[in-house]
């Protein structure tokens, strides 16, 4: 089943891949700058705050999911 992609199709895709980078980047600043305060208070943390930090990355690709879906390629 394809369809002729329009314009509005790729506004909803990038509007998809473009809030959703914005979102992840706001999460990435928030969680980052917590996980280098408590690192510094123990360095044993370093594990933790490095994965809560790449955590919020799967909202691109949802976000890419969503896009692919609206172009039709899903």
């Amino acid at each position: 089943m394809a369809f002729e992609v329009t314009g509005l199709h790729a506004l909803g895709a990038g509007l998809a891949i473009g809030l959703s980078a914005i979102g992840t980047a706001w999460a990435q600043a928030n969680i980052g700058s917590a996980a280098v305060g408590a690192m510094a208070e123990d360095e044993s943390l370093f594990g933790r705050g490095l994965i809560l930090t790449v955590i919020p990355e799967t909202m691109v690709i949802f976000g890419l999911v969503v896009a692919l879906v609206a172009l039709g390629f899903i």
